[in-house]
């Protein structure tokens, strides 16, 4: 199995409580600013350490199992961690808040 494999399997188990998430609590603006602004320092972090960890040599990927894009030295695989961090934490935060059903879907600061 590559490691894209692996990611896609990965992926699409995180997309389960993230797709309930949207289609049951209906987020709003805020909460999609919150997950993208989220998602873009959890991938600048990722780009900056895995790459200084494999400069470091502290770890290394088999290139056969790999895609062949990196970003920096990080290949585009190690992204997906971060994505899928990013769906399902918050998700499961707001499947499991027992008061986000008491609250509006959305708010007039939403809107």
């Amino acid at each position: 199995m590559t490691y894209a494999g692996l990611v896609a399997l990965f992926l699409a188990a995180s997309a389960v409580p993230f797709v309930a998430a949207v289609l049951l609590r209906r987020p709003g603006r805020r909460w999609w600013a919150a997950q993208g602004l989220t998602l873009l320092a959890l991938g600048v972090l990722t780009a900056v350490f895995d790459s200084l960890m494999i400069a470091a040599d502290l770890f290394r990927y088999e290139e056969s199992h790999l895609s062949g894009l990196h970003v920096w030295l990080a290949p585009v695989e190690d992204f997906a961690w971060p994505l899928a961090a990013v769906m399902v934490v918050p998700s499961l935060t707001l499947l499991l808040d027992r008061t986000a059903g008491d609250l509006p879907a959305r708010s007039q600061e939403d809107a």
